[in-house]
């Protein structure tokens, strides 16, 4: 079993900046790839970004916050991070940390399928 817990959500003017935290337990958490994932208001779960188990590389994000968020992990805390700047009310949501816990490729991160465990999100609001 894998507890996901994140913090760091909030409400930020437009322009602004937040980052958001995910702990994890119950399991080597250097071992799990992780994923960042959001839902806005009536829409569909949608990848956000994702980083490897061990180092960190490779890391993949969606295109509307290329250059705009970063993904890190912090193996010896057991966390992952995802830090956002230049926020727009687009950025909206609550997000979700996500681990996958079998030992699989790197594949494709983006689906929501593959992931294992489920935070139980952290609201962001941006206010245009």
């Amino acid at each position: 079993q894998v507890q996901l817990v994140e913090s760091g959500g909030g409400l930020v003017q437009a322009g602004g900046s937040l980052e958001l935290s995910c702990v994890g337990s119950g399991r080597a958490f250097s071992s799990n790839d992780m994923g960042w994932f959001r839902q806005a208001p009536g829409k569909e779960r949608a990848f956000v970004a994702a980083i490897r188990r061990g180092n960190g590389h490779p890391t993949l994000y969606e295109d509307s916050v290329k250059g705009r968020f970063t993904i890190s992990r912090d193996n010896a805390r057991n966390a992952v991070y995802l830090k956002m700047s230049s926020l727009n009310a687009e950025d909206t949501a609550v997000y979700y940390c996500a681990a996958v816990v079998l030992p699989t490729g790197w594949g494709t991160p983006t689906f929501s399928l593959k992931y294992d465990y489920w935070g139980q999100g952290t609201q962001v609001t941006v206010s245009s």
